[in-house]
């Protein structure tokens, strides 16, 4: 088998595929991947946006039962604050993250999914977190749900183990787009070019503000905001992108 995480990068977009097919269930090595992945892109500072997507049918099914099986607590922590260190690399990426999600999105594949920042998904896509009814609660990012689609909505969710379709994951506000499958690839790119169309160390400084409002208080939360607002000014992209906007043109951020 080739890699479990394949990179393709397209200018200063990079596409992350989970290419496990049919399902890409989460296993050590797919996970280390992901990590090692968003480790190194992190680093990177010529990635402005990542697109995370799945192979074959699936975008990923979660993870593989016959890993969890066996487990003892003592295991069962080391592979979840594995899962965990993979995902929040995802989440706290110093860029912004979309999931494109192709189809079932289930399990530590919806966690995944909700670590992004934006996500669009196929009309046919589905998502669940069915962890209850193979013995074990959903956990790390499924915390964000709540906060996404209200207490009740969640509770449901994450107490019967249901899945819902795409349509109701964007009537819940789960997800930003749903497309016909074949129009995946191109609302991906859709987005991914209005980011890039921004300036580099805003974005970057939007994105660690999106992070840390999430962790903080709204007090503290307005503190960073206006820090990040003036250390903007720190780079030429205020003065361009206003320049840009009083003469009518396209601001020039590379220049």
């Amino acid at each position: 088998m080739g890699p479990p995480l394949t990179i393709h990068r397209a200018g200063d977009a990079v596409w992350c595929t989970l290419d496990r097919p049919p399902l890409n269930l989460f296993e050590p090595t797919l996970i280390h991947a992901v990590r090692d992945a968003f480790v190194a892109l992190a680093a990177d500072r010529s990635t402005r946006v990542a697109v995370v997507t799945g192979s074959g049918r699936a975008f990923t099914a979660g993870m593989d039962v016959r890993v969890l099986r066996d487990l003892d607590p003592s295991r069962a922590r080391e592979l979840i604050t594995t899962l965990h260190d993979a995902i929040a690399a995802v989440h706290r990426a110093p860029f912004p993250v979309i999931a494109a999600v192709n189809g079932p999105c289930l399990g530590a594949g919806f966690e995944l999914a909700l670590a992004c920042d934006l996500r669009v998904a196929a009309a046919g896509a589905s998502f669940g977190l069915p962890e209850v009814r193979v013995g074990v609660p959903s956990v790390i990012q499924a915390a964000l749900l709540p906060p996404m689609v209200g207490p009740g909505r969640a509770a449901e969710m994450l107490l019967t183990g249901a899945a819902i379709t795409a349509e109701q994951a964007l009537d819940w506000g789960l997800v930003n787009r749903v497309v016909a499958a074949d129009r995946l690839r191109a609302a991906a790119e859709e987005l991914a070019a209005a980011i890039l169309a921004g300036g580099p160390e805003a974005i970057r400084l939007q994105k660690e503000l999106i992070v840390r409002w999430r962790d903080t208080d709204l007090a503290t939360a307005v503190r960073y905001g206006i820090h990040a607002f003036a250390t903007a000014y720190a780079t030429d992209e205020p003065r361009e992108g206003m320049t840009a906007y009083l003469e009518k043109r396209r601001p020039n951020f590379g220049g």
